[in-house]
């Protein structure tokens, strides 16, 4: 297709994605493989990460682009880029009052003198000098990226950015020529546009992402959104847009929805917003991981070409293994978020599973032959011990795996039948084809014992027996021991695969006590909130989902809390003598005020885990070469598990 004069080589493009890989304004070699890796897989055309374009924003961890001292870093990245017919676009964002890291802003920029819902953060406010000088500055900017050898550049106005700042009713409370009504609130990026088109001129693409919703209380729905469409299309000079949802506010997850959600929540809406404009090339955007959803989305006519963020993230070949029929190969992104948390975290971008991210063969990569050929032996069929097992066996390793369940993908395939879960199955559904591909032998429904291991010989045994739940301290040992109070694994097993139908309401209160604080813990919740008349969530922490990060917290509480799910933080049970009377006394961890939950037709505990490694000591002992990875090696998130098992199985 050709947008903007320029042509793009398929449908297909790489949506703006904070990577971490830039420092002190200058691409290093990891941004330099990370995007290359992704043109060489097939993409048509990338947007970078937001990119340093005003003295007011010169963010040394954005790609310099505010004076000529940049253009050698700019022309490296460009050339790696669009040496394999894939178009680079540079993204102009500011994010304004928004903040979603911890702390405020002390430097921020802004519409009006009104906090960010999030951080609280109150920005220096704009003259309407500093508006005229920072749109001449952010077009010679545009035109430096065009000299470097981008082939355009995407306005970001939304997620809750500047311009949308500007864009927002409830925001832009300004009175001059930039605020007031729909013509003074659009009158910035119209003016920005018209600017970046005179200082760059055509072929060039100039791409706007609008806000679709944002989900703050008078602010833009989708009305306001049709309507801000309509004044940005008439500047004649926008080649294609997208509309995005939410904002720094509560609905921060909306941009990031994961597998809660259907696939392509977003797509109808953004088909009736670009319908403002049919001379606009149109962009789908959100949760889009499939190939044949990205297809249906084109071919229906709902947009003329896809955004892929999360998923090139975890398969930088996602396009290439499309075009030539093998989606059997594709690493699909499970929608967690990880990606998002690694970079609010202030780390490089990582993914639970792509352990190569920015690795310079990264694209369509295959281990390399080991020199020396040995025995290995697996024990746990988990997500580490898979990826492990695939990765020395395309080594040219002979490899065995036992596992103990008749499936793989261990505790990730029990968070997989969960609610949301469903994407998790992709993780070890990957591993296990690549071990058949590579001549892995599974040895399912096998509890491994030592002449198992003997028996194999093996020069090399990798132990990912995965760990177990710590029992609480409140439950007395004869009750934990009975099994009258089980840990939330083994409590969910019975209602998994239960229809709606068949569960059953009004069964009095389940109490679940919470020292995880991972995701799956609050899919089991929702789970159990659809089967017990109240679930009582008991944390001794100051909230939940500690461990998750911002956006899948937000959306943690939106679910329990539109399901009545009750939460009591900073609570410890004090104690659990008698089961009978359904009555728990728990007690407030700062001030030791208690009080009664009644009601208890069951409890249950999510608890830091301990690793079942008792395989350990005797198979060193008899002199075996013996490596723990994943839980078993030290309870771990399914990012550091996969991980880990594709360090390992790469360096036998």
């Amino acid at each position: 297709m050709t947008i903007g004069g320029v042509t793009v080589r398929n449908r297909i493009a790489h949506a703006a994605i904070v990577t971490r890989f830039v420092n002190n304004g200058e691409a290093t070699d990891a941004l330099i493989n990370y995007h290359t890796n992704r043109a060489r897989g097939g993409a048509g055309m990338i947007v970078t990460e937001p990119v340093a374009m005003i003295g007011l924003n010169k963010d040394p961890g954005r790609l310099r682009a505010y004076d000529d001292l940049g253009m050698q870093s700019l022309e490296r990245l460009a050339q790696a880029v669009e040496k394999h017919d894939c178009r680079l676009l540079g993204q102009i964002q500011d994010p304004g009052r928004g903040r979603h890291e911890a702390g405020r802003n002390d430097a921020a920029i802004g519409v009006s003198a009104l906090p960010d819902d999030l951080s609280w953060t109150v920005p220096h406010v704009l003259s309407t000098a500093d508006i005229e000088r920072i749109i001449e500055e952010w077009a010679i900017a545009c035109r430096r990226l065009r000299d470097a050898g981008f082939s355009g550049v995407e306005l970001s106005a939304g997620h809750g950015h500047l311009f949308h700042q500007f864009l927002s009713p409830w925001s832009n409370r300004r009175i001059d020529l930039y605020g007031g009504d729909l013509e003074g609130r659009t009158r910035f990026l119209r003016e920005l546009i018209r600017a970046i088109r005179a200082e760059c001129g055509r072929p060039f693409i100039i791409g706007t992402k609008l806000p679709g919703h944002d989900g703050v209380v008078n602010s833009i729905d989708k009305a306001e959104a049709a309507a801000i469409a309509r004044q940005i299309a008439a500047t004649g000079e926008v080649d294609f847009w997208t509309f995005a949802w939410g904002a720094h506010a509560n609905s921060l997850w909306t941009h990031l929805p994961d597998a809660h959600n259907k696939g392509a929540p977003y797509l109808h809406d953004i088909a009736e917003l670009s319908a403002t404009d049919r001379t606009i090339a149109s962009a789908a955007l959100g949760h889009i991981t499939d190939p044949n959803e990205a297809e249906r989305a084109v071919s229906n006519g709902d947009a003329d070409f896809v955004f892929l963020g999360r998923p090139l993230i975890t398969d930088p070949a996602w396009p290439e293994k499309a075009r030539t029929g093998r989606e059997m190969e594709i690493r699909y992104c499970v929608s967690c978020n990880s990606c998002w948390r690694s970079i609010i975290d202030g780390k490089r971008l990582e993914c639970d599973n792509n352990p190569r991210v920015a690795e310079p063969d990264e694209a369509l990569w295959q281990p390399a032959r080991a020199s020396r050929a040995k025995r290995v032996v697996v024990i746990g069929s988990g997500v580490a011990g898979m990826e492990a097992a695939w990765v020395a066996a395309a080594r040219g390793h002979d490899v065995t795996l036992f596992g103990e369940s008749q499936e793989p993908g261990g505790k990730t395939r029990l968070h997989a039948r969960l609610p949301g879960g469903a994407n998790l199955s992709s993780v070890y559904d990957y591993q296990y084809l690549a071990g058949k591909r590579h001549g892995v032998s599974y040895q399912f429904g096998v509890r491994a014992e030592l002449e198992h291991i003997r028996d194999a010989q093996p020069d090399q045994v990798l132990l990912a027996c995965g760990s177990r739940m710590n029992v609480p301290a409140f439950v007395p040992k004869e009750i934990a021991e009975a099994g009258q109070i089980q840990d939330l694994r083994a409590f969910i097993v019975p209602f998994l695969g239960l229809k709606k139908n068949e569960m059953k309401s009004g069964s009095g209160r389940l109490v679940l006590f919470d020292c995880d604080h991972t995701e799956m813990t609050y899919a089991a919740a929702e789970l159990l909130a659809d089967i017990f008349s109240k679930v009582t969530i008991v944390t001794p922490r100051e909230r939940i989902a500690t461990d998750c990060s911002l956006v899948n917290r937000q959306q943690i509480y939106q679910r329990l809390y539109d399901r009545r799910v009750e939460i009591l933080t900073s609570h410890l049970p004090v104690s659990l003598d008698d089961l009978e009377d359904a009555q728990l006394r728990v007690a407030n961890v700062y001030n030791a005020d208690e009080q009664l939950l009644d009601g208890i037709a069951a409890m249950t505990y999510a608890t830091a885990r301990a690793p079942s490694d008792e395989l350990r000591s005797p198979l060193a002992a008899e002199g075996f070469d013996v490596v723990t990875i994943g839980d078993c090696h030290a309870p771990r998130s399914l990012l550091a598990a996969t991980r880990q098992g594709y360090q390992v199985g790469n360096g036998l």
